[in-house]
């Protein structure tokens, strides 16, 4: 009788120990934690050392700025499917900075040979290269890196220096100040002589014509086709010109 009891105590134990050890199994089990450098394990057993790892804070989110661009998002995309142009609002437009290039060395001034037939003291400006020489002769001259004018405003031909100027004052002709404004861009009548004045610290004037070659405020357009027709020069290039240059010198625009 004791034989049997002690039997079926023992079963009674087994089967409540299965049944916990089930109940167990499907408990919930604590996460596994994964290391954020998945080869450390390996490092470790290759008895190797395993360097921090460094991640990089992120910055807060601007919610004015997130609302700023989904407003943008939201905007650009009622225009589109309305199909009329619309004017974006100034808060929304991107202020553009003016384009500024590196100077090419070889638009700095520079002796070189030059063969002509020109007299020396004769100034000859080749649109085409964007030089502007002063031939000083024995088959030299003084070569300067110049802008010219932009297509449609291209011209050649020859005239003398009738007027020089030192800090000139810009009166910008009438036919330009209508071709800007149809673009948006509204030119004063007249500008006194400045830094900030597009004719720069010296122009040396061509003929009766409106054209001018004269310093700038925009040196970095040196070596493009970027003026009205007027021949531009770094202002420090267009002084040292201008006191080799004489009234009454020759011209050649090629």
């Amino acid at each position: 009788m004791m034989k049997k009891t002690l039997i079926l105590a023992t079963s009674l134990f087994v089967a409540f120990s299965s049944l916990a050890e089930a109940q167990d199994r499907y408990q919930n089990r604590p996460p596994v934690i994964i290391s954020p450098d998945l080869t450390a394990p390996w490092v470790t057993q290759l008895g190797g050392s395993v360097q921090p790892v460094v991640y990089r804070q992120q910055r807060p989110i601007d919610v004015q700025s997130e609302r700023a661009t989904r407003k943008q998002y939201l905007f650009q995309r009622r225009v589109k499917r309305s199909g009329v142009a619309v004017a974006q609002p100034v808060a929304m437009t991107r202020a553009q900075k003016p384009v500024q290039r590196q100077l090419d060395p070889q638009f700095l001034p520079q002796t070189v040979a030059y063969e002509t037939q020109e007299k020396p003291g004769t100034i000859v400006i080749d649109t085409n290269s964007r030089f502007l020489y002063l031939v000083t002769g024995k088959g030299q001259a003084r070569r300067y890196g110049v802008g010219v004018g932009k297509p449609g405003f291209e011209w050649a031909g020859v005239h003398k220096v009738t007027r020089k100027s030192e800090w000139p004052v810009w009166t910008p002709p009438s036919e330009m100040i209508a071709r800007e404004a149809a673009k948006g861009h509204y030119l004063p009548a007249t500008m006194e002589g400045g830094p900030a004045n597009p004719l720069g610290a010296r122009a040396m004037y061509l003929g009766s014509t409106l054209y001018r070659i004269h310093g700038t405020n925009a040196p970095w357009s040196i070596g493009f086709a970027v003026s009205s027709g007027c021949i531009r020069m770094r202002n420090e290039d267009v002084v040292d010109l201008y006191e080799r240059v004489k009234i009454g010198t020759k011209v050649v625009v090629i």
